[in-house]
């Protein structure tokens, strides 16, 4: 049988709007959609009891008032909180005034965002030290529950190969892609091993070497984070599937397709 065809769009809004909201918050995810995407990408780990919840550093302190609220000589590693606790935290100060009290979103609560608005997701898989396999495990498994009836699966993402080797034994169905910021030996072998659809790289990676070495074992290849035009050309030149990028303000993808 012929493979299917990628169901992804090229143009990927990074953490929900690059840097013009709050990264990896609903607000984000909202102007991304302004700006014409249909696709973004945001990173999840657990709270201590277990719920998948977005946010990119291990300690809560650049992207939250947790120092505040809190207090200074308080725990500020995610990971090691409650989601109880970790909702209450104000995610959109640090930001700007506008975005002043958003919140830290639940992973339901973006699938009921892009499920609604038919929108596709990249999911990166973002564990806390020492939490590869357990995230990996509980991610998949709710995305294979909030996703149980889309027509696209949200594609899970890592550096991480324990927590993609544990998405692929909870939910072997869901679609995986390595995250390399460097091709380092056996990248390819270690993609094929996972049953990736997709490597993604630091864009400065991709050449005609290493793209045809990928798209030749049958991987689709995605770049981040694309942010001067220049780059884009060279992506672009170079057949790239899929473009992750802050400046949402310069690239306006055209559909769905694009």
């Amino acid at each position: 049988m012929p493979p299917s065809p990628w169901p992804y769009p090229r143009w990927i809004a990074h953490r929900g709007a690059g840097q013009l909201a709050p990264e990896n918050t609903l607000a984000a995810f909202r102007l991304g959609a302004s700006h014409g995407y249909r696709m973004f990408e945001c990173d999840v780990k657990l709270s201590s009891d277990g719920v998948p919840f977005l946010l990119h550093d291990d300690s809560l302190t650049r992207t939250t008032d947790a120092a505040e609220k809190l207090g200074a000589n308080s725990d500020v590693i995610a990971g090691n909180h409650p989601w109880g606790v970790l909702a209450q935290l104000d995610a959109g100060s640090w930001h700007s005034r506008r975005f002043a009290g958003e919140p830290l979103p639940t992973l339901d609560a973006i699938a009921r965002f892009c499920l609604r608005n038919g929108y596709c997701i990249n999911i990166e898989i973002k564990p806390s030290p020492g939490q590869e396999r357990q995230t990996g495990d509980v991610v998949a498994r709710h995305v294979a529950r909030l996703w149980q009836n889309a027509s696209v699966p949200p594609l899970l993402t890592s550096f991480e190969v324990p927590a993609l080797e544990a998405a692929m034994a909870a939910q072997p169905e869901l679609p995986r892609g390595l995250l390399l910021e460097a091709l380092w030996p056996g990248w390819l072998e270690t993609a094929q091993r996972l049953g990736c659809v997709a490597i993604i790289c630091d864009h400065v990676l991709w050449d005609q070497v290493s793209v045809t070495q990928a798209q030749s074992a049958g991987f689709k290849t995605l770049s981040y984070t694309v942010n001067e035009e220049a780059a884009a050309r060279r992506l672009l030149d170079l057949d790239i599937d899929g473009i992750i990028t802050d400046r949402i303000d310069l690239f306006a993808p055209v559909s769905l397709c694009a």
